[in-house]
C-alpha cells in the first residue's frame, strides 16, 4: 500500500519544497491551500510527473468547516493517511511594534497559525491512532514546521513568534501523547528561507547574512526543508520522537 502525506500550505514556498521531495520518495500527496484549484493546476501536474498521485483539498484551516472538509476529502480520495505535515501559516498583515499590535491582526494570525493548526492536528491525530490500532505495523508520523521565531523574539512580529512558540509546545505535547501508539512527532524550525513570504524583505536579509546573521552565508531554500522531512519520514533519524531540527544555517549558534 502506498503511503500518503497531507501537507498544509503545500502548493507554494516551503510546503511545495516538501511536496517535491516527498514525491521523489514515491509518497502520494494530499495538498491543502487557500487558492482555488484552477490556480494551482500547473503545480499539481508538475508533481504528478514524479509518478505519484496528487490531490488538492482547498480550505482555510482557521475554519472548522474547512478542516472537516479537508479530512473527509482525504478519507474519501485516499482511504488512508500516513503523514501530516503542518506547514500552512501567514505572516503578520502589519509588522507593528509589540506595543501597537491590534486585536484584529492578532486574531487573524493566531486563528490560522496556531488555533487552526492545532485543531486540524487534533482531528488527524485521532484518525492516525484509529488506523494504527487496526494496522500496528503501518507507519505514521506528524511533522510541524515552525520557525526560529519560536525562540528568537522579533518586536515587530510578536503574534507570529508567539504562534510558533505555541506550535513548538503542541509538537512536544503530541509527542508525549502519541508515543503510546508508536506514532513519532517532530518539529522543524527553519531559519530565513527564500519564499514568497520573505520576498519583500529579501534584500534586508541578504545584507544581514553578509554581516554574519548565519554561519552558512545564504538564505535557505524550500528544498532544504523538504530533504529534512523526507529523512524523517524514511526513518533515517530513528529514536528521535519529540525532537526539534533547526535548519537555520547556524543562526542560533551562540557566539561571543
Amino acid at each position: 500500500m502506498k503511503k500518503v502525506a497531507l501537507i498544509t500550505g503545500g502548493t507554494r514556498g516551503i510546503g511545495l519544497g516538501i511536496a517535491k521531495k516527498l514525491a521523489e520518495e514515491g509518497i502520494d500527496l494530499a495538498l491543502n491551500g487557500i487558492r482555488p484549484e484552477s490556480q494551482v493546476v500547473e503545480v499539481l501536474e508538475e508533481l504528478r510527473k514524479s509518478g505519484v498521485r496528487v490531490e488538492y483539498f482547498p480550505g482555510n484551516i482557521a475554519e472548522k468547516a474547512d478542516r472537516d472538509s479537508i479530512l473527509s476529502g482525504v478519507k474519501e480520495k485516499f482511504g488512508t493517511l500516513n503523514y501530516l505535515i503542518n506547514n500552512a501559516g501567514v505572516a503578520p498583515r502589519v509588522r507593528a511594534d509589540v506595543l501597537d499590535v491590534s486585536e484584529e491582526d492578532y486574531d487573524h494570525l493566531m486563528d490560522i497559525n496556531l488555533r487552526g493548526t492545532f485543531f486540524l492536528t487534533q482531528a488527524i491525530a485521532g484518525f492516525l491512532v484509529d488506523q494504527k490500532m487496526g494496522m500496528p505495523d503501518y507507519v505514521f508520523a506528524i511533522v510541524t514546521v515552525t520557525s526560529v521565531s519560536a525562540k528568537l523574539a522579533s518586536t515587530n512580529r510578536a503574534a507570529y513568534c508567539m504562534a510558533k512558540a505555541g506550535l513548538s509546545m503542541m509538537s512536544q505535547v503530541l509527542a508525549v501523547k502519541l508515543a503510546e501508539f508508536d506514532i513519532p512527532v517532530y518539529e522543524i524550525q527553519p531559519g530565513v528561507i527564500e519564499t514568497d513570504m520573505t520576498e519583500k524583505v529579501k534584500a534586508v536579509y541578504h545584507k544581514r547574512i553578509e554581516n554574519g546573521l548565519t554561519l552558512e552565508a545564504r538564505m535557505g531554500q524550500p528544498e532544504d526543508i523538504g530533504k529534512a522531512v523526507s529523512a524523517l519520514l524514511r526513518g533515517d533519524l530513528p529514536y528521535a520522537t519529540g525532537q526539534i531540527l533547526a535548519l537555520d544555517g547556524g543562526m542560533m549558534v551562540g557566539r561571543l
